[in-house]
């Protein structure tokens, strides 16, 4: 996961708020709701970071919030975010983020700033995502399923990736740490994010944090 700026939502869900007797399901702007949505966050899912379109079928409206169990923030779009499919229709324990999440309840919103996400995620070496605390670790498991196989296996690649970049090249200045961080956090541009890009953003931040200590003397390749 990584931080979400919310931006202005949708006239249409302004005005459908407004309105006597309605709710999520008589909201007819669910196709520009899911393109604002995809906007913000840049075409990665809210949860593991994956590609995801804003076509109907491809992606899901998270309400981070459920429905069912806080009905009053069903039309609330700061308890809104775009998900991925997760796997819907595949057996549970290959499902993950929202499809796997269901009504669970998370501690973490990703577009939450006071939740300050990025600095309570942790990406290891092998792909698997962790938090110190342990109540979010367990959730980022129990109710988001983001270590299942194919997402760790994700990672590990985009960072095995990153990893053979760098070993391609001599020993990198602080400046240039800092330019393949601005890349991957996708300050260099306003497209879409490249998926799982977090893996990376997270790495090149640690490497940066050690700047100056002995981690500067090692290979380009981050330690675990």
């Amino acid at each position: 996961m990584r931080k979400i700026v919310k931006g202005k939502e949708p006239t249409s869900l302004t005005e459908h708020r407004a309105t006597l007797h309605t709710n999520y399901d008589n909201y007819p702007g669910k196709e520009t709701l899911r393109e604002f949505l995809i906007k913000e966050q840049r075409g990665i899912c809210c949860y593991c970071l994956s590609r995801i379109p804003t076509k109907l079928g491809k992606m899901k409206i998270e309400h981070w919030h459920s429905q069912a169990n806080f009905p009053i923030e069903q039309l609330d779009y700061s308890n809104m975010l775009g998900a991925c499919m997760g796997n819907e229709g595949q057996p549970g324990s290959d499902q993950h983020c929202d499809t796997y999440k269901g009504e669970k309840n998370l501690t973490l919103n990703p577009a939450n700033p006071l939740h300050s996400i990025e600095d309570r995620i942790h990406f290891l070496s092998d792909g698997k995502i962790s938090s110190p605390d342990a109540t979010i670790d367990a959730e980022l498991n129990a109710v988001l399923n983001l270590n299942v196989a194919h997402l760790k296996n994700n990672r590990k690649a985009v960072l095995d990736s990153f990893k053979k970049f760098l070993g391609k090249r001599k020993l990198l200045s602080q400046s240039q740490w800092g330019n393949l961080l601005r890349e991957w956090n996708g300050e260099s541009s306003t497209g879409d994010l490249r998926p799982f890009c977090q893996v990376i953003v997270y790495w090149i931040r640690k490497r940066l944090a050690g700047y100056g200590s002995s981690v500067s003397s090692s290979p380009n390749v981050p330690q675990s």
